[in-house]
């Protein structure tokens, strides 16, 4: 959306903007303005439709389980039975309230994330530029914006060179739009090129978008994860629907047409409690509270997700592809002994680079460069006139400079390719300054070259300077970690090979070490890849000379490998890599473009970060896991259980009131879940709904078959009456379905680390030791003595140990890398491998 001359000539002029909003670009507004304006113009940022917490809580009592519940205690209502009414009324509220929770637990914990990465702005207030947050700015507000900055409202360009600014998200242009002072940058917008002072105009809903840039994607979306589960659900209401039609075809047939109208009601509102009891109608929300929690841990961690479901990928990553600045190494630049060119002396090479940085922008090189300056107060008798900044794709900054005689000329600094290239270094030249480069490269240096033109566009090559950014302490255990839990780091880097594969053989990651130039020889953003590019990436150890185009084409070529892949990146043309990454992950000090592309935004430095965020989401995964086999498990265990068994001995073996307090006894402990102690486990994790079905439904079944034991050992053996029957059934399936929990919650044996959380373990005591007083004491449930309470729990710890054991067994049939499916499937695994 080019700006035509007629339209700027009729444009207002940068003095008549500043005027009209009251600014002023030297000292910019006084905070107690700020204040003042926010109030009339409210903050740069939507207005959010929320909910009232009272149409939050509403919301639970309407809906198919809901309905249910309330239906049976509409039926327990008609017949008088206020006993089941008042429990079932009770029912009902606590699941209303349970479910208003976990939502709000989990819209905390995204409230958190959506602070931690809200877009800043550099303003100038009072006199002194300072970060704050976008939100506040206000029309009139002074602001400076930097290459991938992320335009944080309309503006007005006021002064600076130029700037390239892509718009594509606003206006469907394809590429960036060069823009000069009195020309709009819109709100949205991402920086590409350049750098420039604006004024604020229009913020808010006010703005020519309507809407800031969000980072943090809605609660609303679903992962694969959570799309299996419910999946799952599904299958299980069916089940659970079936079994009850057969229940129900059970009953009338044993009437044979003699109907009592009581008897039918009171059927109806057992059926109703039933399904509301055994069907996993929380799954979904204790996902989703499990998620948002971890998330919070996540971001304890240092690690910011901004989507929940970037969870399940962030612990499915097998290939990370880091960056080597910042993230395996220090950033910490040190200046090496200057390797000046033929006729010019260090301290000169020294002076030129300098000449090239700028100090305001607190860039690591020009800050080593700089110290390397024998006498900094040499610089005063230079004036630097004009400043091009480094960017991603020319990779050299440049400066006009005029000396105290009046002499103009141009310096530049720069990637040692580029700079030669400049120079147009050829023959004996080009050979001894790349033998230059490479032999500090070989000893870990990474080199800047310098060059000057003193008149018209032919360059002078200057030299070389070295710069030292060493391994970060933590760098190589930590790769060692990402090893061993089966996760492939490769490095990324823009240096050239030499450089690249002595960082890389200082952490162990091996030396295999491809530059991008050669594995893309053509251009790579119109599908240029070679054929063979794709093994020589599978295999390499990391790659070097790379472009932010390489880094996109490195990762699709990975993802179609099979690959899940993390990539690290830190600047605006990262963005797409960032996007088509499975886990995009913003670094520490990452543009605003590059945090809004990524799943995972870093708030420390460091490749220890991303490994531990790495180990919290598989542990995540875990819990998520162990809930789902244990709520089919249980599902399987009651359902068919009191099916059966009503059409078998020809009574329920529970009552409506023992069904509604299961359900209640149920919730508590699963509402812990989320804080339970988990393992890492060694391996990437994926969805696995074969296997999960498989171990869950066993474990239901074995549920089934040890209640009828019991309630064989109470009816025959111990000739209990109907009433005794009902309450040990029930206790039975209270601590049975607990016991099961332990057995669920790990894939090793239940005595074995890790232990059940505090909260876990003293939510399961305290529910135990309800069900056990009521049963003793006989509150609302036939009493039982105290003998036959100790024989359920001996019984019921004696088929723990049978279940864990089970569970054992099918992780050890059904895990494709133990036991006889490791022999079974290595040939089949074999054969891709060789073919390609």
């Amino acid at each position: 959306m080019q700006t035509s001359d007629a339209t700027r000539a009729a444009a207002p002029t940068i003095v008549e903007t500043l005027a009209k909003l009251g600014a002023d670009d030297k000292t910019g507004l006084p905070q107690a303005e700020v204040q003042e304006r926010l109030k009339k113009y409210g903050p740069n940022a939507l207005v959010e439709k929320e909910k009232s917490t009272w149409s939050a809580l509403l919301a639970y009592f309407w809906g198919p389980i809901p309905w249910m519940i309330e239906a049976a205690a509409l039926m327990a209502f008609i017949v008088g039975d206020w006993g089941d009414f008042a429990i079932i009324t009770s029912l009902l509220l606590f699941n209303a309230l349970l479910g208003f929770w976990e939502e709000h637990e989990a819209s905390n914990a995204l409230d958190a994330l959506k602070s931690s990465l809200a877009l800043k702005a550099r303003a100038l207030r009072d006199g002194k530029w300072q970060e704050v947050d976008a939100r506040t700015l206000v029309p009139g507000d002074i602001v400076r914006l930097y290459l991938g900055d992320v335009v944080p409202a309309d503006c007005t360009l006021i002064a600076g060179d130029y700037i390239s600014i892509d718009q594509s998200a606003l206006t469907g242009e394809s590429l960036p739009v060069s823009k000069e002072s009195g020309e709009e940058a819109y709100s949205g917008s991402i920086v590409k090129q350049g750098e420039m002072t604006a004024v604020v105009t229009a913020t808010g809903a006010n703005t020519f978008f309507g809407r800031t840039a969000k980072l943090v994607a809605s609660a609303g979306s679903v992962s694969h994860f959570q799309r299996a589960v419910m999946r799952i659900g599904n299958f299980l209401i069916m089940l659970a629907l079936l079994l009850v039609v057969i229940l129900v075809a059970a009953r009338l047939f044993d009437m044979r047409g003699h109907y009592d109208r009581v008897v039918l009601l009171q059927l109806a509102e057992i059926v109703l409690i039933l399904l509301v009891a055994s069907v996993p109608v929380a799954m979904p929300a204790v996902l989703s509270v499990t998620m948002a929690l971890g998330a919070r841990m996540l971001a304890k961690r240092k690690a910011i997700v901004s989507r929940l479901e970037s969870i399940e990928e962030l612990a499915g990553v097998d290939v990370l592809c880091s960056d080597k600045t910042g993230t395996l190494t220090e950033n910490k630049l040190t200046l090496g002994e200057a390797q000046p060119w033929l006729g010019t002396n260090p301290d000169t090479l020294i002076l030129m680079a300098s000449l090239a940085s700028r100090v305001a922008d607190n860039d690591p090189i020009d800050l080593a460069i700089l110290a390397g300056l024998k006498d900094r107060t040499v610089l005063k008798s230079y004036q630097q006139e004009a400043y091009v900044p480094f960017d991603p794709v020319r990779k050299r900054t440049e400066a006009t400079i005029t000396d105290a005689s009046g002499h103009v000329f141009r310096v530049s600094k720069g990637a040692p390719q580029v700079i030669l290239a400049l120079t147009k270094l050829a023959g004996a030249d080009l050979a001894k300054a790349q033998q230059t480069v490479d032999s500090l490269a070989s000893r870990g240096y990474r080199t800047i070259g310098v060059a000057v033109a003193q008149g018209g566009d032919e360059w002078g090559f200057l030299g070389i300077l070295p710069l030292l950014d060493p391994p970060r302490p933590d760098s190589k255990s930590t790769i060692a970690r990402a090893r061993a839990y089966g996760v492939k780091v490769k490095m990324v880097t823009g240096d050239n090979v030499a450089i690249a594969r002595q960082i890389a053989s200082e952490l162990d990651m091996g030396i295999n070490i491809q530059p991008a130039t050669e594995l893309f020889p053509g251009d790579v953003t119109k599908g240029q890849i070679p054929l063979d590019a794709a093994e020589k990436i599978d295999e390499a150890d990391g790659f070097a000379q790379v472009f932010p185009e390489h880094k996109y084409a490195i990762v699709k070529i990975l993802q179609q490998s099979g690959h899940i892949v993390g990539m690290t990146g830190d600047g605006v043309n990262d963005a797409p890599a960032l996007k088509q990454a499975d886990v995009g992950i913003a670094v520490s000090g990452a543009t605003e473009a590059a945090r809004a592309a990524a799943a995972l935004v870093l708030t420390a430095p460091g490749l220890s970060v991303i490994i531990d965020g790495i180990a919290e989401a598989r542990r995540i995964f875990e819990r998520m896991t162990s809930y789902v086999l244990y709520r089919i498990a249980m599902t399987i265990a009651i359902m068919v259980f009191v099916v059966l068994a009503s059409i078998y001995y020809h009574f329920f073996p529970l009552t409506a009131i023992m069904l509604i307090a299961l359900a209640l006894l149920d919730d508590v402990p699963i509402m812990t879940i989320a804080f339970d102690n988990a393992t890492v486990p060694p391996q990437p994790v994926k969805w696995e709904l074969d296997r999960v079905l498989v171990i869950s439904s066993v474990l239901g079944l074995l549920g089934v078959v040890q209640s009828f034991g019991l309630l064989y050992v109470g009816d025959t053996v111990r000739h209990l009456d109907h009433p005794q029957l009902q309450t040990m059934m029930f206790l039975q399936l209270v601590a049975g379905g607990h016991l099961m929990l332990f057995v669920t919650r790990t894939r090793g044996a239940l005595w074995k680390p890790p232990y059940p959380s505090a909260r876990l373990f003293f939510a399961i005591i305290a529910t135990q030791i309800a069900a056990v007083f009521m049963c003793s004491q006989g509150w609302l449930v036939p009493s039982l003595s105290w003998g036959i309470i100790g024989f359920v729990w001996a019984y019921n710890l004696a088929w723990m140990i049978v279940q864990d054991l089970v569970k054992l067994g099918l992780y050890g049939i059904l895990d494709p890398d133990r036991s006889w499916r490791r022999s079974f499937f290595q040939p089949l695994r074999a054969r891709p491998e060789a073919a390609r």
